[in-house]
């Protein structure tokens, strides 16, 4: 259970500047169309690290109750395709329960290497993207977040209303 209102997660969630901040790995993310940015990650998977360039999409929009992230990254030891699916469910008005089911095909040196060490890996990433979009809402909260949150209306206000 996450501590916001479904509307400020969803809003969160589809704003490349919190995505680029929350999922592990992820370096940059740059808007290339509605709904597809250009994004960079720098992996280490047990003995396998490398910089991977590619795309990711939101799909399937449900506003405020679902939508699909697909990356696709590529690079010198392999290439990833991922796919995470994610519900909001209201618990009360300031709380939501977020629901992520996901997975990811490996290919070249990443997947004949990484493949031992995938699912701890995966279940660490998981770990760490919960723990820093809890830290992001903690700040979005925040008398700062609040500013920052009119600052940043035009978007926002696309995004939640």
């Amino acid at each position: 259970m996450l501590n916001t209102s479904k509307e400020i997660l969803w809003a969160m969630l589809l704003d490349p500047d919190t995505l680029t901040k929350v999922i592990p790995s992820l370096k940059s993310l740059e808007a290339t169309e509605s709904g597809i940015y250009k994004a960079v990650c720098e992996v280490k998977m047990g003995p396998v690290s490398g910089t991977f360039e590619g795309t990711m999409e939101t799909i399937n929009l449900n506003p405020m109750e679902s939508f699909t992230l697909i990356m696709k990254q590529n690079s010198k030891i392999g290439n990833v395709v991922a796919e995470g699916n994610i519900v909001l469910k209201t618990i009360d008005e300031g709380h939501t329960e977020m629901l992520f089911d996901g997975e990811a095909k490996l290919s070249g040196l990443l997947a004949r290497t990484g493949q031992r060490v995938l699912s701890g890996v995966a279940n660490s990433l998981v770990g760490m993207f919960f723990k820093a979009l809890e830290k992001e809402i903690e700040q979005a909260n925040s008398p700062e977040g609040e500013e920052a949150k009119k600052e940043k209306k035009g978007f926002w206000s696309r995004l939640v209303g």
